[in-house]
């Protein structure tokens, strides 16, 4: 059996009080994989504690999310806030640095099935994210001595804004992220974005692909590689026009990781969102990843 690390938690859910991110969809895909007789060895995550979270966000921006506490620097996050979603957030994060120091270890492919919130800012929440996990995975690497350089591939519907801020001014980062131009958030200057036209669809989306993430590779030579690959390209997702299809999806998946493989970058993959009609679709797109990590498609 074919299988790459996965980190998770029954913890990561949390009651979200009716909001659209759907929050079942971590334990879905484990289940889904475990139906499939396809599970590697699942990781509990260790939630991040406070110094690694300091290594991206401000003290004042914490102390207001560690109270629940609603001010102008956590309301932005279009999202509830009860000391139980803080606590699911940052293990969600701790996730994320889990599944780094796997991938690390292993010089191959990891999954954090949860992570991925790359719209939090330094000193405030944005987009339905607390906590920029994908940015403090990099940062505890690299503040571990493990790695030098590092590359950000984001594939997620939306700009990861928050990401590309925080590392705007740091030179051993690269931050690329394609994504649908025309949508939330205001955008912000990754070192390489792409943005495309609404109803792009595969024929689109995928050329850039190829064209970009082998060049940063290869120009850049990062050690490492967060992966945030998410499921809201897809075609029937409701908050965004890409219109992937998951055969479209899988390619994606296959440029990004098959690049790192050939290289042999390890990388870390955070599944950040997904808001299909149905979640079954987003559940099988993560799925996907997964297999496409696995070299199962």
């Amino acid at each position: 059996m074919k299988s790459i690390p996965i980190v998770y938690s029954s913890q990561y859910s949390a009651d979200l009080q009716g909001h659209v991110f759907p929050i079942e969809k971590y334990r879905l895909t484990v289940e889904r994989l475990e139906a499939e007789g396809i599970l590697g060895d699942v990781h509990e995550p260790e939630p991040a504690t406070r110094e690694q979270l300091e290594l991206v966000h401000t003290p004042e921006y914490l102390d207001d999310l560690a109270a629940a506490r609603w001010t102008p620097r956590t309301a932005s996050s279009e999202m509830a806030l009860t000391p139980e979603i803080y606590r699911a957030f940052v293990l969600g994060a701790g996730g994320s640095i889990r599944a780094a120091r796997l991938a690390l270890e292993g010089r191959g492919p990891a999954m954090n099935v949860g992570g991925g919130l790359h719209h939090a800012f330094a000193d405030h929440a944005e987009g339905f994210c607390y906590i920029n996990d994908v940015a403090l995975a990099v940062r505890a690497m690299l503040s571990e001595g493990r790695l030098e350089r590092v590359a950000v591939i984001d594939c997620d519907l939306h700009q990861g804004n928050g990401t590309a801020v925080i590392f705007a001014d740091d030179a051993n980062v690269f931050t690329f992220s394609i994504h649908e131009e025309h949508l939330y958030p205001v955008k912000q200057k990754s070192d390489l974005d792409v943005g495309l036209p609404s109803f792009a669809g595969d024929d689109v989306y995928l050329p850039p692909l190829r064209k970009y993430v082998p060049a940063i590779l290869d120009e850049h030579r990062p050690e490492f590689v967060a992966y945030v690959a998410g499921a809201d390209p897809y075609a029937g997702d409701q908050l965004g026009t890409l219109q992937l299809s998951l055969e479209g999806l899988i390619e994606r998946d296959r440029l990004v990781l098959g690049s790192c493989r050939e290289r042999g970058i390890p990388a870390a993959i955070l599944l950040a969102g997904g808001y299909a009609a149905r979640t079954e679709d987003t559940v099988t797109i993560h799925v996907n990843t997964y297999k496409v990590a696995a070299g199962l498609l």
